[in-house]
């Protein structure tokens, strides 16, 4: 038998004769009220010392139409919404820096079969009322453009995007030294182990490391879609997590954890992901781990643990 096993047993992951425990995440029991609106994509940020959510509303599910849709945020304590913009624009995301907020966010027509999408935008405010838009990622290659995510790294900024080419689907990445104008990194396409669906991707970075929590197809055994987590030091390499999949759809949430984006606070880290079905209903809840975010990531890759690979060099 392979030395390496690894066997999991009631939470426990055995490496070497000794016992890691899971990271424990205690998903928090709430959903956000559907009411009006149903978000999937989001991102919680703190801007001018307010705890916001960025979200996106796109009605009509796999029939969603660009002119149906807009961006918006709400105020986290008190539940009020604080701005609305980017009209037919979806997919959202968002990073706070320097007294600016920063919103990336895909401009669409027809979601459904179609997927004519056309650029994931760059929307900037100081003061959440007014707006400056340019274009951050073009699609290529008769691709399809989806979800992005942007944090700040040792040499300026990095996004992970979506894309459906040349796996549904599948992320890319681009470099930034303002935010505003983006470079692509040519030959690099995160496609799991096996050329399979990776999407939905929220990028993180704790030097020397690179996380993403990513949506895996489903599996065997498992419910429905599910998160993944891996870490590379060089985009290229990466280390899948030996406690995949980190989140999975329990009781009342369907067949899907997705769309995953997290924050700190006061040395907690709540991570916001969305349930469903993935085609008629679906919201968003809150998973806590009682620690910071570099502990967090860091403790999904224990020591002494072998790890799978999965290369993005294409």
């Amino acid at each position: 038998m392979n030395r390496y096993l690894l066997t999991i047993i009631s939470g426990c992951m055995f490496i070497y004769g000794f016992a890691q425990v899971s990271p424990k995440l205690t998903k928090l029991p709430f959903a956000f009220p559907q009411a009006n609106r149903t978000p999937m994509e989001n991102t919680p940020v703190c801007f001018d010392s307010s705890l916001l959510l960025v979200s996106n509303y796109r009605p009509g599910g796999a029939d969603a139409k660009g002119d149906d849709a807009y961006l918006y945020i709400e105020d986290l304590q008190n539940g009020n919404e604080v701005a609305r913009f980017g009209k037919g624009h979806s997919f959202v995301s968002a990073f706070s820096g320097n007294n600016v907020l920063h919103v990336f966010a895909l401009e669409f027509k027809n979601f459904g079969r179609i997927m004519n999408s056309s650029t994931i935008n760059h929307f900037s405010s100081s003061d959440l009322k007014n707006w400056q838009q340019n274009i951050a990622i073009a699609p290529e290659g008769g691709e399809h453009l989806f979800n992005s995510s942007v944090c700040k790294d040792d040499k300026g900024y990095i996004m992970a995007y979506e894309s459906d080419k040349p796996v549904q689907f599948c992320y890319k990445f681009a470099r930034s030294a303002d935010l505003l104008h983006w470079e692509k990194i040519e030959g690099l396409v995160f496609t799991g182990q096996k050329k399979e669906y990776a999407a939905c991707p929220v990028i993180r970075y704790f030097a020397p490391w690179y996380y993403v929590i990513y949506l895996h197809a489903p599996v065997p055994a498992h419910n429905g879609w599910i998160s993944y987590m891996a870490r590379s030091k060089d985009l290229k390499t990466w280390e899948l997590s030996p406690f995949n999949p980190i989140l999975e759809a329990g009781k009342g949430e369907g067949k899907n954890n997705s769309d995953v984006d997290l924050i700190e606070v006061d040395g907690k880290t709540y991570l916001f992901y969305a349930t469903g079905d993935q085609e008629t209903w679906g919201t968003v809840r809150v998973a806590l781990f009682n620690g910071d975010m570099k502990l967090f990531f860091r403790s999904y890759f224990p020591a002494g643990a072998k790890f799978e690979r999965a290369s993005a060099l294409q």
